[in-house]
């Protein structure tokens, strides 16, 4: 899948633990939007996490 534009954020791996300790491996995945914001001065198209657009870290356009 794609990844943060800004952050680098991408699917994270581990282990699903049960109560009796059984391992099976899951993922973690980022809450990522396709957004339209400006790059070098011009409006691209990237993939950014919700938690950077609801920081304040990007614009859109």
């Amino acid at each position: 899948m794609a990844k943060d534009f800004i952050n680098g954020k991408r699917t994270r791996f581990g282990n699903k633990r049960s109560h009796a300790l059984n391992s099976s491996r899951r993922s973690w995945k980022p809450n990522l939007q396709k957004v339209t914001i400006l790059v070098n001065g011009k409006p691209k198209k990237v993939y950014v996490s919700a938690r950077t657009l609801k920081s304040g870290k990007v614009t859109r356009v």
